[in-house]
């Protein structure tokens, strides 16, 4: 898996493919208590949605992000984020 792992004070891995039930990544390295939301990633997200251009794909996908792990209460904990 080391093609999907990128980075070296931050790493983040890739999983999952793109029809899939979901793609997501592994962020490690980040250090407890920096503030972090989904809404501070779903701009960003949102910038590469398809459909917003001819030169893309017309599909819709409702892509949301969605933290499982490594933030609590708003707060990174210090552990990897997926």
């Amino acid at each position: 898996m080391s093609g999907n792992t990128f980075g070296k004070l931050f790493t983040v891995t890739s999983f999952g493919e793109s029809h899939g039930p979901a793609i997501g990544c592994i962020v490690d390295g980040c250090p407890p208590n920096m503030a972090l939301s989904e809404a501070d990633i779903q701009g960003d997200l949102d910038l590469r949605k398809p459909g917003t251009s001819r030169h893309t794909t017309q599909r819709r996908e409702p892509d949301q992000v969605q933290i499982l792990s490594g933030v609590f209460e708003g707060k990174t904990t210090g552990t990897p984020i997926a």
